[in-house]
Protein backbone atom coordinates (compact mmCIF):
# COMPACT_ATOMS: atom_id res chain seq x y z
CA UNK A 1 0.00 0.00 0.00
CA UNK A 2 3.04 2.53 1.06
CA UNK A 3 3.97 1.78 -2.53
CA UNK A 4 1.28 2.17 -4.48
CA UNK A 5 0.51 5.46 -2.80
CA UNK A 6 4.27 6.90 -2.84
CA UNK A 7 3.77 5.78 -6.81
CA UNK A 8 0.89 8.03 -7.38
CA UNK A 9 2.17 10.81 -5.62
CA UNK A 10 4.97 10.47 -8.18
CA UNK A 11 3.00 10.30 -11.17
CA UNK A 12 0.45 13.23 -9.78
CA UNK A 13 3.64 15.68 -8.78
CA UNK A 14 5.43 15.38 -11.95
CA UNK A 15 1.94 16.59 -14.06
CA UNK A 16 2.61 20.03 -15.34
CA UNK A 17 -0.99 21.47 -13.65
CA UNK A 18 -0.13 19.83 -10.73
CA UNK A 19 -1.80 22.37 -7.68
CA UNK A 20 -1.89 20.01 -4.59
CA UNK A 21 1.35 21.02 -2.95
CA UNK A 22 0.22 21.32 0.45
CA UNK A 23 -1.91 17.80 0.24
CA UNK A 24 1.62 16.41 -0.88
CA UNK A 25 3.37 17.94 2.30
CA UNK A 26 0.55 16.68 4.58
CA UNK A 27 1.21 13.23 3.07
CA UNK A 28 4.80 13.40 3.73
CA UNK A 29 4.61 14.41 7.19
CA UNK A 30 1.94 11.71 8.24
CA UNK A 31 4.42 8.88 8.27
CA UNK A 32 8.36 8.78 8.62
CA UNK A 33 8.45 6.53 6.05
CA UNK A 34 6.62 8.36 3.08
CA UNK A 35 8.96 10.65 2.20
CA UNK A 36 12.20 7.99 1.64
CA UNK A 37 9.73 5.87 -0.65
CA UNK A 38 8.38 8.59 -2.65
CA UNK A 39 12.28 9.59 -2.79
CA UNK A 40 12.99 6.42 -3.52
CA UNK A 41 10.87 6.19 -6.71
CA UNK A 42 11.88 9.43 -7.98
CA UNK A 43 15.24 8.52 -7.79
CA UNK A 44 14.72 5.42 -10.45
CA UNK A 45 13.50 8.41 -13.20
CA UNK A 46 14.92 6.01 -15.96
CA UNK A 47 12.89 2.88 -14.95
CA UNK A 48 9.57 4.71 -13.55
CA UNK A 49 7.46 4.43 -16.62
CA UNK A 50 8.26 0.39 -16.33
CA UNK A 51 6.70 1.08 -12.81
CA UNK A 52 3.33 2.55 -13.67
CA UNK A 53 0.15 0.76 -13.15
CA UNK A 54 -2.28 -0.09 -16.49
CA UNK A 55 -5.04 2.07 -13.95
CA UNK A 56 -4.61 5.55 -12.49
CA UNK A 57 -3.35 5.40 -8.47
CA UNK A 58 -5.52 6.98 -5.84
CA UNK A 59 -3.89 8.14 -2.76
CA UNK A 60 -4.83 8.06 0.48
CA UNK A 61 -6.64 10.99 1.83
CA UNK A 62 -4.33 13.04 3.81
CA UNK A 63 -5.05 14.13 7.21
CA UNK A 64 -6.69 17.86 7.49
CA UNK A 65 -7.27 17.66 3.71
CA UNK A 66 -10.49 20.25 3.85
CA UNK A 67 -12.27 19.46 0.60
CA UNK A 68 -14.31 16.42 -1.57
CA UNK A 69 -11.75 14.60 -3.24
CA UNK A 70 -11.58 14.81 -7.05
CA UNK A 71 -8.70 12.53 -8.14
CA UNK A 72 -8.17 12.26 -11.72
CA UNK A 73 -5.50 10.32 -13.57
CA UNK A 74 -2.47 12.12 -14.50
CA UNK A 75 -0.11 11.61 -17.52
CA UNK A 76 3.66 10.85 -16.86
CA UNK A 77 6.14 13.74 -17.82
CA UNK A 78 9.95 14.30 -18.12
CA UNK A 79 11.91 17.28 -17.28
CA UNK A 80 14.17 19.18 -15.11
CA UNK A 81 12.30 22.53 -14.12
CA UNK A 82 9.65 20.47 -11.75
CA UNK A 83 12.08 19.01 -9.66
CA UNK A 84 12.81 22.86 -8.16
CA UNK A 85 9.48 23.17 -7.20
CA UNK A 86 9.39 19.38 -5.70
CA UNK A 87 12.29 20.50 -3.72
CA UNK A 88 10.62 24.02 -2.55
CA UNK A 89 7.59 21.62 -1.47
CA UNK A 90 9.69 18.73 0.21
CA UNK A 91 11.05 22.02 2.60
CA UNK A 92 7.62 23.33 3.53
CA UNK A 93 6.83 21.03 6.62
CA UNK A 94 3.39 20.94 9.00
CA UNK A 95 5.39 22.37 11.42
CA UNK A 96 6.17 25.44 9.41
CA UNK A 97 2.33 25.94 8.96
CA UNK A 98 0.23 28.13 11.62
CA UNK A 99 -2.87 26.36 10.90
CA UNK A 100 -1.16 23.12 12.43
CA UNK A 101 -0.87 21.97 15.89
CA UNK A 102 0.71 19.31 17.66
CA UNK A 103 -0.46 18.17 20.97
CA UNK A 104 1.53 15.43 23.05
CA UNK A 105 1.38 13.70 26.30
CA UNK A 106 3.68 12.01 28.78
CA UNK A 107 3.71 8.69 29.50
CA UNK A 108 1.54 8.41 32.37
CA UNK A 109 -0.22 11.83 31.83
CA UNK A 110 -4.02 12.04 29.87
CA UNK A 111 -4.79 15.11 28.06
CA UNK A 112 -8.85 16.09 27.33
CA UNK A 113 -9.57 18.43 23.69
CA UNK A 114 -12.77 19.78 23.27
CA UNK A 115 -12.60 20.95 19.13
CA UNK A 116 -14.98 23.62 17.98
CA UNK A 117 -17.25 21.33 15.99
CA UNK A 118 -18.18 19.61 19.82
CA UNK A 119 -15.57 16.83 19.16
CA UNK A 120 -13.94 15.71 22.33
CA UNK A 121 -10.59 13.83 21.64
CA UNK A 122 -9.06 12.41 24.96
CA UNK A 123 -5.51 11.62 24.75
CA UNK A 124 -4.00 8.68 27.17
CA UNK A 125 0.02 8.63 27.62
CA UNK A 126 2.58 9.03 25.54
CA UNK A 127 0.42 10.21 22.57
CA UNK A 128 0.99 12.57 19.82
CA UNK A 129 -1.62 14.14 17.54
CA UNK A 130 -1.97 16.61 15.35
CA UNK A 131 -4.80 18.87 14.61
CA UNK A 132 -5.99 22.03 12.33
CA UNK A 133 -7.03 25.50 13.47
CA UNK A 134 -8.87 25.86 10.47
CA UNK A 135 -10.38 22.50 10.08
CA UNK A 136 -12.05 20.60 13.31
CA UNK A 137 -13.20 17.50 11.02
CA UNK A 138 -9.78 16.57 10.68
CA UNK A 139 -6.83 15.07 12.78
CA UNK A 140 -3.84 12.55 12.57
CA UNK A 141 -2.55 10.43 15.17
CA UNK A 142 1.27 10.04 15.12
CA UNK A 143 1.54 7.96 18.28
CA UNK A 144 -0.45 6.80 21.28
CA UNK A 145 -3.87 6.18 22.39
CA UNK A 146 -6.99 8.67 21.87
CA UNK A 147 -10.46 8.37 22.21
CA UNK A 148 -12.91 10.28 19.90
CA UNK A 149 -16.46 11.43 20.67
CA UNK A 150 -17.12 12.63 17.35
CA UNK A 151 -20.72 14.84 16.25
CA UNK A 152 -21.47 13.33 13.58
CA UNK A 153 -22.21 15.62 9.93
CA UNK A 154 -23.19 13.21 7.27
CA UNK A 155 -21.93 16.58 4.88
CA UNK A 156 -18.52 17.12 6.62
CA UNK A 157 -17.37 13.64 8.01
CA UNK A 158 -14.93 13.58 11.05
CA UNK A 159 -11.70 11.66 9.17
CA UNK A 160 -8.39 10.51 11.58
CA UNK A 161 -5.20 9.27 9.32
CA UNK A 162 -2.84 6.63 11.33
CA UNK A 163 -0.19 6.29 9.07
CA UNK A 164 -1.45 5.65 5.60
CA UNK A 165 -4.94 4.20 6.67
CA UNK A 166 -8.19 6.54 7.27
CA UNK A 167 -10.81 6.61 9.83
CA UNK A 168 -14.03 8.05 9.16
CA UNK A 169 -17.10 8.47 11.54
CA UNK A 170 -20.07 7.90 10.85
CA UNK A 171 -21.85 9.56 14.50
CA UNK A 172 -19.52 7.80 16.10
CA UNK A 173 -17.57 6.97 19.82
CA UNK A 174 -14.43 5.25 19.13
CA UNK A 175 -10.81 4.50 20.25
CA UNK A 176 -7.83 4.36 18.28
CA UNK A 177 -4.13 2.50 19.53
CA UNK A 178 -1.06 3.24 17.13
CA UNK A 179 2.19 1.89 18.30
CA UNK A 180 5.37 0.71 16.59
CA UNK A 181 3.81 -2.91 15.36
CA UNK A 182 -0.09 -2.36 14.99
CA UNK A 183 -2.85 -0.26 14.97
CA UNK A 184 -6.19 -0.83 16.61
CA UNK A 185 -9.58 0.63 16.71
CA UNK A 186 -12.57 -0.09 18.61
CA UNK A 187 -15.89 1.59 18.00
CA UNK A 188 -18.25 1.32 21.06
CA UNK A 189 -21.28 3.81 19.51
CA UNK A 190 -22.26 4.27 16.21
CA UNK A 191 -19.64 3.54 13.13
CA UNK A 192 -16.55 4.06 11.50
CA UNK A 193 -15.32 3.51 8.06
CA UNK A 194 -11.77 2.13 7.77
CA UNK A 195 -10.02 3.69 4.17
CA UNK A 196 -13.12 4.75 2.72
CA UNK A 197 -11.76 5.64 -0.48
CA UNK A 198 -10.43 1.63 -0.46
CA UNK A 199 -11.50 -0.91 1.76
CA UNK A 200 -14.30 0.67 3.08
CA UNK A 201 -14.78 -1.75 6.10
CA UNK A 202 -17.77 -0.91 7.63
CA UNK A 203 -17.05 -0.99 11.64
CA UNK A 204 -20.21 -0.43 13.53
CA UNK A 205 -20.20 -0.42 17.66
CA UNK A 206 -19.02 -3.76 19.19
CA UNK A 207 -16.57 -4.23 16.20
CA UNK A 208 -13.01 -4.33 16.15
CA UNK A 209 -10.02 -3.84 13.99
CA UNK A 210 -6.24 -4.37 13.56
CA UNK A 211 -3.46 -4.04 11.13
CA UNK A 212 -0.47 -5.44 11.70
CA UNK A 213 2.49 -7.28 10.16
CA UNK A 214 0.13 -10.51 10.25
CA UNK A 215 -2.42 -8.30 8.10
CA UNK A 216 -6.00 -7.11 8.48
CA UNK A 217 -8.49 -8.29 10.93
CA UNK A 218 -11.75 -7.63 12.01
CA UNK A 219 -13.15 -8.72 15.73
CA UNK A 220 -15.93 -8.31 17.86
CA UNK A 221 -15.40 -6.29 20.83
CA UNK A 222 -17.33 -5.25 23.81
CA UNK A 223 -18.26 -1.87 23.97
CA UNK A 224 -17.82 -1.15 27.49
CA UNK A 225 -14.43 -2.14 26.92
CA UNK A 226 -13.39 0.54 24.28
CA UNK A 227 -11.11 3.02 25.99
CA UNK A 228 -11.69 1.62 29.25
CA UNK A 229 -8.71 3.45 30.07
CA UNK A 230 -10.45 6.10 30.72
CA UNK A 231 -12.05 4.56 33.55
CA UNK A 232 -9.24 3.59 35.53
CA UNK A 233 -8.70 -0.16 33.97
CA UNK A 234 -7.58 -2.14 30.74
CA UNK A 235 -10.44 -4.56 29.10
CA UNK A 236 -9.33 -7.14 27.41
CA UNK A 237 -9.97 -10.72 24.94
CA UNK A 238 -7.64 -12.92 23.93
CA UNK A 239 -4.74 -10.30 23.43
CA UNK A 240 -1.30 -10.65 23.51
CA UNK A 241 0.76 -9.41 26.44
CA UNK A 242 2.85 -7.79 23.46
CA UNK A 243 0.62 -5.32 22.96
CA UNK A 244 -0.70 -5.22 26.67
CA UNK A 245 2.48 -4.64 27.95
CA UNK A 246 2.49 -1.21 25.79
CA UNK A 247 -1.13 -0.31 26.83
CA UNK A 248 0.58 -0.34 30.32
CA UNK A 249 3.09 1.40 29.96
CA UNK A 250 1.27 4.16 28.31
CA UNK A 251 -0.94 4.38 30.81
CA UNK A 252 1.01 4.12 34.47
CA UNK A 253 3.90 6.01 33.01
CA UNK A 254 6.54 2.97 33.14
CA UNK A 255 9.29 1.74 31.01
CA UNK A 256 7.96 -2.20 30.35
CA UNK A 257 8.83 -4.84 28.24
CA UNK A 258 8.05 -8.46 28.02
CA UNK A 259 9.73 -11.91 27.64
CA UNK A 260 8.90 -13.33 23.79
CA UNK A 261 7.38 -16.14 25.58
CA UNK A 262 5.54 -13.78 27.78
CA UNK A 263 4.30 -11.46 25.12
CA UNK A 264 3.18 -14.17 23.03
CA UNK A 265 0.86 -14.99 26.16
CA UNK A 266 -3.21 -13.91 25.19
CA UNK A 267 -4.97 -12.73 28.41
CA UNK A 268 -8.49 -12.38 28.64
CA UNK A 269 -10.09 -9.91 31.38
CA UNK A 270 -9.75 -6.65 32.92
CA UNK A 271 -6.97 -5.00 34.67
CA UNK A 272 -7.24 -1.72 36.83
CA UNK A 273 -4.72 1.25 36.62
CA UNK A 274 -3.15 1.90 39.80
CA UNK A 275 0.27 4.23 39.32
CA UNK A 276 2.05 2.81 41.43
CA UNK A 277 4.13 0.45 39.65
CA UNK A 278 4.74 -1.87 42.22
CA UNK A 279 1.13 -2.44 43.29
CA UNK A 280 -0.06 -2.18 40.03
CA UNK A 281 2.45 -4.99 38.93
CA UNK A 282 1.43 -7.05 42.21
CA UNK A 283 -2.34 -7.31 40.87
CA UNK A 284 -1.79 -7.31 37.67
CA UNK A 285 1.12 -9.79 36.97
CA UNK A 286 -0.43 -12.60 38.82
CA UNK A 287 -4.03 -11.92 37.18
CA UNK A 288 -1.97 -12.41 33.64
CA UNK A 289 -0.04 -15.68 35.01
CA UNK A 290 3.08 -13.84 34.83
CA UNK A 291 5.40 -12.48 37.01
CA UNK A 292 7.15 -8.92 37.04
CA UNK A 293 10.38 -8.02 38.06
CA UNK A 294 12.56 -4.78 38.13
CA UNK A 295 15.11 -4.31 35.33
CA UNK A 296 16.93 -0.97 35.67
CA UNK A 297 14.71 1.63 35.76
CA UNK A 298 11.77 -0.22 34.49
CA UNK A 299 10.14 -3.47 34.55
CA UNK A 300 9.94 -7.01 33.01
CA UNK A 301 7.55 -9.19 32.65
CA UNK A 302 8.18 -12.87 32.41
CA UNK A 303 6.75 -16.58 32.43
CA UNK A 304 6.04 -17.91 36.48
CA UNK A 305 3.48 -16.09 38.99
CA UNK A 306 5.59 -14.76 41.54
CA UNK A 307 4.82 -11.30 43.47
CA UNK A 308 7.39 -8.93 41.92
CA UNK A 309 9.81 -7.44 43.33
Amino acid sequence: MLHEEALGWVIRTRDPDFAEWEAFTLWLEADPAHAPAYDALMAADADLPDLLPADPIFATAPANDPGERKWRPTRWIGGGALAAGLVAALSIGLSDRADIYTISTRPGETNSIALDDGTRIDLNGDTTIRLDHNNSRYAALDNGEAAFTVRHDAGNPFRVTVGDAVFEDAGTVFNIVRDAGATRIGVSEGKVIYNPQAQAIALPAGRALTRDAAGLRVMNIAPQAVASWRRGQLSYNNMPVALISDDIARSIGVRLTATPAAGATRFTGTIRLDRDASRFFAAAAPLMGLSAVRQGDGWLLKEGNVSPR
